[in-house]
């Protein structure tokens, strides 16, 4: 091999070790780095081979546009409210029975993510499942895990099933001659075997295995151990707080807020509220235990100490206060924001109680916090603001009792269906069997299906864009030139020379395994876009020096990657998970380390029987 040749593929090399180590550690967001790649491929181009066209094609590639494509009908159909309505008519099957809560929760996610994007599908279930988990006195854990995995194993089901399936298309069509990509069901049957073993995981093994990390039917105050950072006071006479408004307390003691004001058994919500405190008032207030005690003498306020705190205190009299639990999404504007910065407090009276990352709960110096995606936040809101959060996905209500308190019961109420609702299921079937049947390349049909809900009204062009994760995008748009370099200087050709080695002691479906475990581990560590933008090359490369079927250890990489299950950082949806269901970082090894094992068995002996090796 040319020495030139060989210095290209060290820089290459180089460069996938830093974004690696940047991917794992996360010291800037993961599309930021992967925009610095574009930026470093043309600063290399003497080594990389990558110019400034070829380095921002990642924009203009076909699976780049179609996702965006997809992320907006996705938004088209979920806005019609079916989904949240099948959540309401699962609440009723599953009648308090724990089983049928499970059924009813892998049963229904699987299917419904292989055709609409799977996080929204998980955010709107995750308040239908932690309802459902209370009505059964079980606990939310046990549910909120298996509804991430079936999410992810639904995606298997078609071509649009999540972005892996669609970027593993079109590389099919750049490397294997003769191929057009992959068509819209071209995969479905193995998907639909993944996807009934790992449901039969789910309901048999995993249920087992899978903990009840939050307690059936716990208290948030408890949740979050806030027993000493909320306090029940009572205003003295002669109180330096008589006389003053709740909103200009909080201003002139800002290390501790008001949250509620209590007067001859009615409440008030505390923030932003102009009610004048009267001697006698109770008033519950949130802040560190010293702080609290500087106020209290400061404002020469009385402690009940005989009355504890709970979300019963927010519940047991009409308030506009409420307490609720809140997951920040991928796709949030708050991410990367201070709590402070956000506004939460100053224009959408939501008061940051606590906040939840992986093991770690953060309880004092909350408004210097920045979010990132996947926090679980205890908040004091109001009903208006859940709605708000809940139109807009700024951030995801985790608990149904939430949801409940903007409207009563009937099921029209709380899950409207629109009357567009028609239109964006039939535009979304469009563009299925438009591809399906090849009448349209995937990208035109999903445009045109775009296209089609904007002008029937079934979304708004605001909506459209809201509703992309520009993150994975960009990740997308920089991650692709980056595995453009790894072909071209022959990066791909030496991982995949190591691979082949493996063939002295294994037969060829064996190597095919390995390729699946190694792309599995990657999905898990990094993302899995970028798991299948670096490793499908190395397969199909792999295959070529074997003499083994090319598009065969394609698929082995695609399904690999899209089926992450053993660490939260490895898929979105776990991540979402993450928080509410209270888990440690293990309970997804322990959980999903068997079922990747097994799913990568089945999926190698599935596609070495059904396209050879």
């Amino acid at each position: 091999m040319p020495i030139v040749e060989v210095s290209g593929a060290a820089v290459v090399f180089l460069l996938i070790l830093v974004v690696l180590v940047a991917f794992v550690t996360e010291v800037v967001p993961n599309d930021v780095t992967a925009i610095s790649v574009v930026a470093a491929l043309v600063v290399l181009e003497p080594w990389t081979g990558v110019g400034a066209r070829a380095a921002i094609s990642g924009f203009a590639n076909p699976a780049t546009v179609t996702i965006m494509a997809m992320y907006m009908l996705s938004a088209g159909v979920q806005q019609t409210g079916i989904v949240e309505r099948l959540g309401m008519y699962l609440a009723e099957f599953t009648a308090g029975r724990e089983f049928r809560a499970l059924v009813a929760t892998v049963c229904t996610t699987g299917p419904i993510a292989g055709f609409v994007n799977n996080t929204p599908v998980v955010a709107v279930f995750i308040p239908m499942v932690t309802g459902l988990a209370e009505s059964s006195e079980l606990s939310p854990s046990k549910l909120l895990l298996p509804l991430s995995y079936a999410a992810i194993l639904g995606g298997t089901l078609t071509l649009i099933g999540t972005s892996t399936n669609i970027l593993a298309s079109d590389f099919a069509r750049l490397l294997i001659d003769g191929r057009d990509g992959i068509g819209m069901f071209e995969f479905t049957g193995l998907g639909a075997v993944l996807l009934a073993v790992g449901t039969a995981y789910l309901l048999t093994v995993g249920w087992r295995l899978t903990p009840a990390r939050v307690p059936v039917d716990s208290d948030p105050v408890s949740e979050f151990d806030l027993d000493d950072y909320l306090t029940h006071l009572y205003v003295r006479p002669g109180s330096a707080a008589i006389g003053l408004s709740v909103e200009a307390f909080d201003e002139a003691y800002p290390a501790v807020r008001i949250l509620q004001i209590r007067r001859d058994g009615e409440a008030y919500a505390g923030p932003h509220s102009d009610r004048v405190i009267e001697a006698g008032d109770g008033v519950v207030v949130h802040g560190p235990l010293r702080a609290v005690t500087q106020f209290r003498e400061a404002a020469t306020l009385g402690t009940r100490a005989y009355e504890t705190v709970t979300e019963e205190t927010f519940e047991s009299t009409a308030t506009d206060g409420m307490l609720a639990k809140a997951i920040v999404p991928d796709q949030s504007p708050f991410v990367g924001e201070t709590v402070a910065e956000t506004g939460l407090h100053d224009y959408h009276e939501t008061s940051v109680l606590a906040m939840r990352r992986g093991g770690e709960v953060f309880r004092t110096d909350l408004a210097e916090r920045t979010l990132q995606a996947g926090d679980l936040l205890l908040v004091r809101t109001t009903p208006a603001s859940v709605r708000y959060f809940t139109d807009t996905g700024d951030l995801v209500v985790a608990d149904q009792r939430a949801l409940d308190r903007l409207a009563n019961a009937d099921i029209d109420e709380i899950a409207p269906l629109s009357p567009e609702t028609p239109i964006a299921v039939g535009v979304l079937v469009g563009v299925v069997a438009l591809a399906a049947l090849d009448v349209l390349p995937i990208v035109i049909a999903a445009l045109a299906g775009v296209v089609a809900m904007v002008v029937t009204g079934c979304l708004t062009t605001a909506d459209a864009y809201d509703a992309v994760s520009w993150n994975v995008i960009f990740l997308l748009a920089g991650v692709i030139p980056l595995g453009i370099a790894l072909e071209s200087t022959g990066g791909a050709a030496l991982v995949s020379e190591f691979l082949v080695a493996t063939a002295d002691v294994l037969p060829t479906v064996g190597v095919m395994f390995v390729l699946y475990a190694v792309a599995g581990i990657l999905a898990s560590v990094i993302t899995p876009v970028a798991t299948a933008v670096l490793m499908i090359p190395v397969g199909v490369n792999a295959a070529a020096q074997l003499g083994a079927n090319e598009f065969a250890f394609l698929l082995a990489v695609m399904f690999a990657s899209a089926t992450s299950f053993m660490t939260p950082v490895g898929y979105q949806t776990n991540l979402m998970v993450y928080g509410p269901g209270g888990y440690e970082f293990t309970d997804f090894l322990r959980v999903g380390g068997p079922l990747q094992l097994l799913l990568a068995v089945v999926a190698t002996a599935g596609i070495a029987v059904v396209w050879g090796v």
